[in-house]
């Protein structure tokens, strides 16, 4: 018996494989072809073969056992654990919740963990005592709460990597190219069967408009694509996603969004995300996801090619200035690093901006305050591993906010996670697919999408697309700088280059302003001293200090204090006192 949460994209060769050897079907559905390929081949062969995107349960009645799976890079949500001598699990924390038996106490640890991380890493939960499962485990529960489970990798991206380490290819940029339009063309190809009307995110950056530009030569109609217009020009790519919706000749929606009506959404974030969640790229998704649900029920998205393809900032200030940088003394780099954070984020943002017009084109870049704070963070490093860390940490001692609480290990701060005969580039790939990539973007998407009945679907995470990825020499991924670069060229050969060319943006909010402006009243609730002595779950002092630098402009804190907002707000939601 079989009780299963995603879509398996393969369900139709797995079928006709299966009824070659004498099964017989039904019906239609990837679900009864799920069935009878762990009843004909086994649950952790049967999990191997597939291809999607699932959280699943099978019970085993001749046994009398339990299997959970989860896919390998972790699209869809499995959590788990024991309410004395009953075991629950669920795609959320509210349906565990909803047991009698269960018992809503904060786990101080993941609580630090979620100050580092923005969110709470698998496999520890808000709650103690329940665990999220691992992408691309199982687990096999017999009854006896006393027994220790311990997940099993039916897939690993550790393996992937050193195998493809081994058989890596030596080709020309074009060979890599070719290889990739075919090998992603048909994982595109794949999550487009559907029954139902399908659309696309397109916000006119590299991976949405390729993943839209291969839909679109494998449709006979137009594709509907879906994209939302801030009204903070900083924080706006709609006219990006319009002009190459126009060049593909899409189906194109775009919705302005003010800031008061993105606002509208933080009420239900609680509810949306079931634990302390902290992206605030949280807030315009669920406005995207809303719009597009409107229209559509399925929609392809382009998570996934900043991992795979080496898309993130981090990756060439890594592989470019930190090799330079490292050679200045660290005194002098923790200076530079204070005198740069003395200027608040506005102030940097304002210079760049009456100096645009007489620095070069690699100069202009958007948001520089927000980058400058980034790169000062790590610029006492003393080396690639903590480069990383602290690029990738919001809170750099969580330990000393939570009270009562000592920080797990985990991938980000244990170097022997890093995978063997890798460059530095290529161990932050990796350990951004392992941690990043689930934990907080594939969360987001999900939640976000899921609150309204939307289905996501993601190509770049097709196990074939993740393989050819790590076979790529490292210059098809990142050179002189400059990321994505066999992604940028293929999709080149559908659209101008000129279109789709600009410094990386992410998907934000002016957090910052918000916290100053129209969200102060509920950030100043939420905040409170008396609240925070009353929880006794943070240091009052040092929220204190954090708000009153932020609110008087005197520092940037707006990420740090977001995490502290969702937290509260999460508590209230859940845990009123």
């Amino acid at each position: 018996v079989v009780n299963y949460n995603g879509e398996l994209y393969n369900f139709r060769e797995l079928r006709a494989e299966l009824e070659a050897t004498g099964s017989r079907f039904g019906g239609t559905s990837d679900t009864e072809v799920l069935v009878a390929a762990i009843e004909r081949w086994g649950l952790s062969h049967s999990l191997e073969r597939a291809n999607g995107m699932f959280a699943l349960a099978v019970w085993d009645a001749k046994e009398r056992s339990l299997h959970l799976a989860r896919d390998r890079f972790g699209e869809k949500p499995l959590y788990y654990g024991w309410a004395g001598r009953v075991f629950l699990f669920g795609s959320e924390l509210k349906a565990l919740r909803a047991h009698p038996r269960f018992e809503a106490t904060v786990d101080r640890d993941a609580l630090a963990l979620y100050f580092r991380h923005n969110c709470v890493p698998a496999p520890y939960s808000i709650y103690a005592g329940v665990s999220k499962l691992p992408p691309g485990t199982m687990l096999r529960v017999d009854g006896d709460p006393g027994a220790p489970a311990s997940p099993e990798p039916y897939w690993s991206l550790g393996d992937v990597v050193a195998g493809s380490l081994a058989a890596r290819r030596t080709g020309s940029i074009e060979d890599s190219v070719d290889e990739l339009e075919a090998v992603l063309g048909s994982a595109v190809g794949s999550r487009m069967y559907a029954d139902v009307p399908m659309g696309a995110f397109l916000s006119g950056g590299i991976d949405s408009s390729l993943v839209v530009a291969l839909m679109q030569a494998r449709a006979e109609t137009k594709v509907r694509t879906f994209t939302i217009a801030f009204d903070e020009a900083a924080f706006d790519e709609a006219a990006h996603a319009a002009a190459v919706s126009s060049h593909l000749g899409t189906d194109h929606t775009e919705l302005l969004v003010t800031g008061a009506q993105a606002l509208e959404v933080v009420p239900s974030l609680p509810v949306m995300f079931d634990e302390p969640f902290a992206d605030s790229s949280q807030v315009p998704q669920a406005v995207l996801a809303r719009l597009t649900r409107s229209q559509v029920t399925v929609a392809l998205s382009g998570d996934g090619g900043d991992e795979l393809f080496a898309g993130y900032n981090r990756y060439a200030f890594a592989a470019r200035w930190w090799p330079k940088l490292s050679k200045v003394p660290a005194p002098l780099r923790g200076a530079l690093a204070s005198a740069i954070t003395r200027v608040p984020v506005e102030a940097w943002d304002g210079a760049f901006g009456r100096l645009a017009p007489l620095l070069p084109a690699s100069l202009r870049i958007r948001m520089p305050g927000t980058k400058l704070h980034k790169a000062a963070r790590v610029l006492p490093a003393s080396g690639p591993a903590e480069v990383h860390r602290l690029l990738a940490s919001h809170v750099d001692d969580p330990a000393q906010l939570v009270l009562g609480a000592t920080e797990p290990q985990t991938a980000l701060s244990s170097p022997e996670a890093w995978p063997a005969g890798t460059s530095a580039v290529e161990a932050m790939q990796y350990l951004d697919t392992v941690t990043y990539l689930p934990d907080d973007i594939l969360t987001k998407v999900d939640r976000a999408t899921m609150a309204v009945a939307l289905e996501t679907r993601l190509p770049f995470l097709d196990p074939a697309v993740a393989s050819l990825a790590w076979r790529m020499p490292p210059e098809h991924k990142l050179e002189g700088g400059t990321g994505k670069r066999v992604l940028r060229q293929l999709l080149h050969r559908y659209v101008p280059a000129a279109l789709v060319e600009r410094p990386k943006a992410g998907f934000g909010i002016p957090l910052a302003a918000w916290l100053r402006g129209p969200l102060r009243p509920w950030a100043a609730d939420l905040l409170a001293p008396s609240v925070l002595a009353r929880q006794g779950y943070l240091a009052p002092e040092r929220v204190a200090r954090m708000w009153a630098e932020h609110d008087s402009s005197q520092r940037d804190w707006g990420y740090e204090l977001w995490d502290v907002l969702m937290l509260q707000a999460w508590l209230a939601e859940w845990l009123p006192q």
